[in-house]
């Protein structure tokens, strides 16, 4: 099954735009599956039955894997097959009437304004490390795009005269505006602190590692856990609750809903209402 995983990889890759995480992600579920069949005989994809991704499946329950896990992997599971069936390699979709557990939703942490600002404040500025960490939150919390979408910007996906930044997840792009003190930490940025950490001058990523090297989603987590415990924030927070905190803050001052849905790039309108819950409790 190996040779049938690296081609369904292509294909998300080559054909259906995913993001390189995403795409990993499918590839350690259907690994790990396809270890699981092995064991008890099933080699080919043709031969695999319901019956058996179901034994998966419970297997998994058995060894206590959270909802959310075994969602991700029954979905990895139907992706495969429709693609299976799709390219004809089988007849039939063994995998069609597996069902996920169901999730229940965590409300997201969401940062106050006066937390928001110490934490947007906590890097030093007197050197070019504090200067990039700096920009790189102050461009995630006034755009609220995604951290993926952060770290794989390019210089020219940035607009300084019109303050815009056009960010791309796969299949959409969006162009978002950012604000003055935005535009501030930006120029400061690209001034005083970028060209010191580059060393090959084709580089294009807006931000980059101390090495010179595109920064890695993991990277910019740690830099989050750090500045939050300088700006003596004690939720665990994450990347993502910067984007979070910003629809927030958004709903919390009067955005209409849909305006937040477009800047967040949320396909569904119920995902966005989440913040308008939130807002309501408080």
């Amino acid at each position: 099954m190996e040779q049938i995983i690296e081609q369904f990889s292509a294909y998300l890759t080559d054909v259906k735009k995913m993001a390189k995480n995403t795409v990993i992600s499918y590839q350690r579920d259907l690994k790990k599956m396809s270890a699981f069949l092995e064991e008890r005989g099933v080699t080919d994809v043709s031969d695999i039955k319901e019956a058996d991704l179901q034994e998966y499946i419970d297997s998994l329950k058995a060894n206590g894997m959270s909802p959310a896990t075994i969602s991700r992997n029954i979905a990895s599971a139907k992706a495969l097959f429709i693609y299976l069936v799709k390219k004809k390699i089988v007849s039939e979709n063994p995998a069609s009437a597996l069902r996920s557990p169901k999730i229940s939703k965590k409300m997201p942490k969401i940062l106050s304004q006066e937390e928001m600002e110490r934490l947007l404040s906590s890097p030093r500025e007197d050197n070019p490390k504090g200067l990039r960490d700096k920009a790189m939150m102050e461009l995630l919390y006034s755009t609220g795009m995604r951290v993926s979408e952060l770290v794989n910007l390019r210089l020219d996906d940035i607009d300084m005269e019109e303050s815009r930044v056009s960010c791309t997840d796969p299949g959409k792009e969006r162009n978002l505006k950012f604000n003055e003190r935005t535009k501030t930490a930006l120029s400061e940025y690209l001034e005083h602190s970028r060209d010191t950490m580059i060393r090959d001058g084709d580089v294009d990523f807006l931000f980059t590692n101390c090495s010179g090297e595109s920064m890695s989603r993991q990277g910019f987590w740690k830099l989050i856990k750090y500045y939050a415990v300088r700006a003596d924030i004690d939720a665990d927070i994450t990347p993502h609750t910067l984007r979070h905190t910003f629809a927030a803050h958004l709903v919390e001052q009067g955005a209409d809903l849909r305006d937040v849905q477009r800047i967040m790039g949320h396909s569904d309108i119920a995902t966005t209402q989440m913040y308008a819950h939130l807002n309501d409790k408080k």
